[in-house]
């Protein structure tokens, strides 16, 4: 058996079910770790309000993760570390989206800013972060001061994959680009990835990479499997993030999470 002392995981698509829930095994494998003083954490996409939800359940004590690592913030939500998309970049993704007719959302502080709430997903995100979108007529200046995350959400999944490729390469080196579902477009501070949670809480827990082990669905999540000992792909993963982990679970609907923890750290 190795040896695992940290255990980071990204949320939807692997820890929680396809309808956001936190199962009883998945919250009693969680337990486990935290029985074992193996360490905890997660890291999402979601703004970090949009992880309150799981605070509590989950006992969560170390720094997470939101804005894919965007946002390091402890579990009473006060910031650790927080890096920005310069105002220029994101007023230039606002205007590609909508140049293609995708609505976008932007994440700014405590707020989520939509421009029309009747459009692709809003009503999944209201359920997946038990937070109503603020309605503003349009995106202006004042706006854009403070953005962690811009999404493009669309149902039309070669469409999401060309702005994905498109905004990439307009915004190098001035915002990173990527899919966090295979509906969303995620635009967020540049130089930022998954991994740099991992890095962080590394560091300051004094944990080896080789005794971290790490669980993830999309491509968002490759990242975070490179500074870990051992990544773990859920079985709802894409083939790409399955060959970038060490093993695969069942998926987030057959308590994948759970099974991972039982099988890879305590060996049941």
């Amino acid at each position: 058996m190795r040896r695992v002392s940290l255990v980071i995981t990204d949320v939807d698509g692997t820890l929680v079910t396809r309808d956001k829930v936190l199962t009883p095994r998945a919250i009693a494998a969680v337990q486990r770790l935290h029985d074992n003083d193996i360490r905890f954490s997660i890291c999402s996409s979601r703004p970090p309000f949009g992880l309150r939800m799981m605070i509590e359940p989950l006992q969560l004590k170390l720094p997470f993760g939101g804005y894919n690592a965007g946002a390091i913030v402890e579990p009473d939500l006060s910031v650790v570390e927080q890096k920005l998309i310069p105002p220029e970049a994101a007023k230039e993704a606002v205007s590609t989206f909508r140049q293609h007719q995708v609505d976008c959302w932007v994440f700014t502080g405590n707020q989520w800013l939509v421009a029309n709430p009747t459009g692709a997903h809003v009503d999944h995100e209201r359920h997946t972060v038990e937070t109503p979108p603020t309605v503003v007529r349009a995106f202006e200046d004042s706006h854009f001061a403070a953005v962690g995350k811009i999404v493009g959400p669309s149902d039309d999944y070669p469409k999401v994959a060309r702005l994905v490729d498109l905004l990439q390469g307009a915004l190098a080196g001035r915002a990173s680009v990527g899919r966090s579902q295979a509906y969303y477009c995620d635009v967020t501070p540049p130089g930022i990835d998954k991994g740099r949670l991992v890095e962080f809480l590394a560091e300051r827990l004094s944990v080896p990479q080789e005794e971290i082990l790490v669980l993830g669905d999309m491509e968002n999540d490759i990242e975070m499997f490179h500074h870990a000992g051992f990544a773990v792909a859920m079985g709802n993963a894409t083939d790409e993030v399955k060959r970038a982990a060490q093993a695969t679970t069942l998926s987030n609907e057959e308590d994948g999470f759970a099974v991972a923890i039982e099988r890879y750290v305590f060996g049941d």
